[in-house]
């Protein structure tokens, strides 16, 4: 693929499988993982179960799984479960983010269940 074209699971579609790219919108249904080293961003109507790797990530929709990137942002309709780590994390008035959160910090490459070194409760 030439150009800046992201990939784009329309609203109507059942995806299973995995997605590498370098901008992804995803509409409909996914089931995988995802690793985008770019944006990705999930719309309102999405339903999402998967592991994702993104540079930002933008959930506007459902979403249940693992979060790894630099910028994520829940807009106002997302409803997350699982666990979210970024550098940055933005939370929209009106989003849910039931799960386990590290945010402030350069992300861990994967969730090994153990706290960062020198890490403390805020």
């Amino acid at each position: 693929m030439e150009g800046n074209k992201a990939t784009l699971i329309d609203a109507q579609a059942d995806v299973e499988g995995k997605l590498k790219g370098k901008d992804a919108h995803i509409l409909g249904r996914f089931r995988g993982e995802a690793e985008v080293s770019g944006r990705l961003l999930l719309g309102e109507g999405s339903r999402v179960d998967a592991r994702i790797a993104a540079d930002a990530a933008e959930i506007a929709g459902e979403f249940k799984g693992e979060i790894l990137a630099r910028i994520v942002t829940l807009g106002e309709k997302a409803r997350v479960e699982g666990s979210v780590n970024a550098q940055i994390l933005i939370v929209r008035e009106g989003a849910q983010l039931n799960g386990a959160v590290n945010a402030g910090g350069p992300p861990k490459s994967r969730a090994t269940g153990n706290p960062a070194p020198g890490a403390a409760a805020g």
